[in-house]
């Protein structure tokens, strides 16, 4: 089959690669030349691991092509994805703009039936809205189908290869059945396929994502708690997920989420509830515990601080910029909330990070150091704060680290390390949902 796909952002890229890779003939489409140059040499403007290898794979294997000729991508195609950005306005809507525009663009290119495939995170109605507004405007007849995606930044390769399930939203038996084909070899292992209707697809998505938001806010609402009372959110955290009700996934407290996802569907869903006459209180929590846990670690450092006159001057390392490990996605990143707390406070610092360097040196160049190596980072530091757990942070050299340091503090902002094992050491160790040493 012949596909074309509309962006290549990280979905868009993702898509159009797992579908080549299947044996299509996928036309991938942008309007940034340097970034379609790059693409055709086989080189990604993301890092997400395995990307490379099928990009090269499927390229050489002439399955997978870069235009930004959007009409004869379109006039080759039977199914059309749209893999557009939706940025957050200020009251928290999508932008729905590019979308729509891409839309009809791709309905006065099309010559024959086409089936637009809408793979951007949209407002419940927008494919209503989308086929109203293109039906009979162009030659041919078009079918709009919502297929939201579900892929985990690090992951997403396996993720599309091997979905848990795949979610079609469709108001036409034909393009619901076209779609279906075309997932045909990503579920032979029985992952299931949802037929449903476009709207409930659409809400699937913004709904799955703010379920997992919601249970990483509820958990660092418990770590609060349990530095209150004296107890130990790991602990309180294994029990909980062996409830086989719960689970043990998106428990695990720490400096909040972030991502391109999470803190952009949780405000978009909040303000699809406020747009049809309901207060979502819920979420509205969920949004404002996870603005406020990306803080805690430089409160926690503020109090460290206090007694020795603020940070001002003090060297302070940060291992971790990417909001998680095994992307460069810097969106919405705890660090990057952290970061700016500390240099408000005008201390001088040092960062690492294993993939995320360049992606931040726009917002951070010239403002801390970019170091080569975590231990570079952390020589002279009066503390360390552990941002994102990267495998190569879970088990640093810790003698070391604290040879290295001006003073061994450690703020612990994923629970990874040892507490017991680091103060035995001499570190002064500041960790989330932990009870300080009595």
């Amino acid at each position: 089959m012949h596909i074309a796909v509309v962006g290549t952002g990280y979905v868009g890229l993702v898509a159009g690669t797992c579908f080549a890779e299947t044996g299509h003939a996928v036309t991938c489409v942008d309007v940034d030349e340097a970034k379609l140059a790059a693409l055709r040499a086989g080189k990604t403007p993301i890092y997400e691991p395995g990307l490379e290898e099928l990009l090269a794979r499927n390229i050489k294997g002439g399955r997978l092509f870069f235009t930004s000729d959007l009409r004869s991508a379109v006039r080759a195609a039977e199914v059309v994805f749209i893999a557009v950005g939706t940025p957050q306005g200020d009251d928290g809507n999508a932008d729905l703009r590019t979308v729509m525009r891409v839309a009809h663009e791709i309905a006065a290119c099309a010559e024959r039936y086409t089936v637009i495939v809408n793979k951007s995170t949209v407002p419940v109605g927008t494919a209503q809205r989308m086929q109203a507004e293109l039906s009979g405007k162009g030659k041919a007849p078009i079918d709009v189908v919502s297929n939201p995606e579900f892929l985990k930044e690090g992951a997403a390769i396996d993720d599309f290869m091997r979905p848990d399930r795949i979610v079609i939203g469709a108001s036409s038996e034909k393009g619901r059945a076209l779609v279906a084909e075309l997932y045909a070899p990503f579920v032979r292992t029985e992952s299931p396929i949802y037929f449903m209707d476009p709207a409930s697809a659409e809400l699937t998505k913004y709904a799955a994502n703010a379920m997992l938001a919601t249970r990483i806010s509820f958990m660092n609402d418990v770590a609060m708690l349990c530095e209150r009372v004296g107890a130990d959110v790991d602990a309180v955290r294994k029990a909980m997920g062996s409830d086989r009700r719960i689970g043990h996934p998106f428990l695990f407290p720490g400096v909040g989420y972030g991502g391109s996802c999470f803190p952009k569907d949780v405000k978009a869903l909040v303000a699809t509830a406020r747009n049809n006459g309901l207060d979502f209180t819920l979420l509205a929590a969920v949004d404002a515990v996870n603005d406020r846990q990306k803080r805690l670690l430089a409160q926690k450092a503020k109090v460290h601080f206090a007694a020795q006159g603020g940070a001002r001057g003090k060297k302070i390392a940060v291992w971790g910029l990417a909001f998680k490990p095994k992307t460069d996605d810097i969106r919405s990143a705890p660090a990057l909330a952290i970061i700016e707390e500390l240099l408000a406070d005008g201390a001088d610092i040092a960062v690492h990070d294993p993939v995320a360097m360049d992606a931040s040196k726009k917002q951070l160049e010239g403002r801390v150091r970019f170091a080569a190596n975590p231990y570079d980072a952390v020589e002279g530091a009066e503390a360390l704060f552990l941002v994102t757990e990267w495998n190569e942070f879970r088990q640093p050299d810790f003698q070391r680290v604290k040879e290295l340091m001006a003073k061994p503090v450690v703020f612990d902002g994923r629970i990874i390390w040892n507490p017991q094992r680091l103060r035995d050491m001499g570190f002064a160790y500041y960790g989330v949902g932990r009870a300080a040493k009595k």
